[in-house]
């Protein structure tokens, strides 16, 4: 059975990764993310999507999916900033 509110908490939290992943590109830096933090929400969120694929699949695993790829992406900028913060105080 499709669960309104499980929708509507992973529709809130997934609505905030967009403007975080467009702020990590737009910084440039990766000071003030927490590489820990991002590693918790994507180890969060792959449970989720294994529990929908063992126990409870339905189509909610589409909003897991999505949001798991959107910190996925975060955390990419987030070593593409750490990079680039390496090779400004190298300069």
């Amino acid at each position: 059975m499709l669960s309104i509110f499980e929708t509507i908490m992973l529709l809130c939290f997934g609505s905030a990764w967009p403007f975080s992943i467009y702020s990590s590109y737009k910084a440039r830096t990766a000071k003030g993310k927490s590489l820990f933090f991002l590693v918790v929400l994507l180890i969060g969120y792959l449970s989720g999507i294994l529990h929908k694929m063992i126990y409870s699949f339905d189509y909610v695993i589409i909003l897991y999916i999505l949001n798991f790829c959107l910190i996925a992406v975060d955390t990419g900028l987030y070593f593409r900033n750490k990079r680039l913060d390496t090779l400004r105080n190298i300069e």
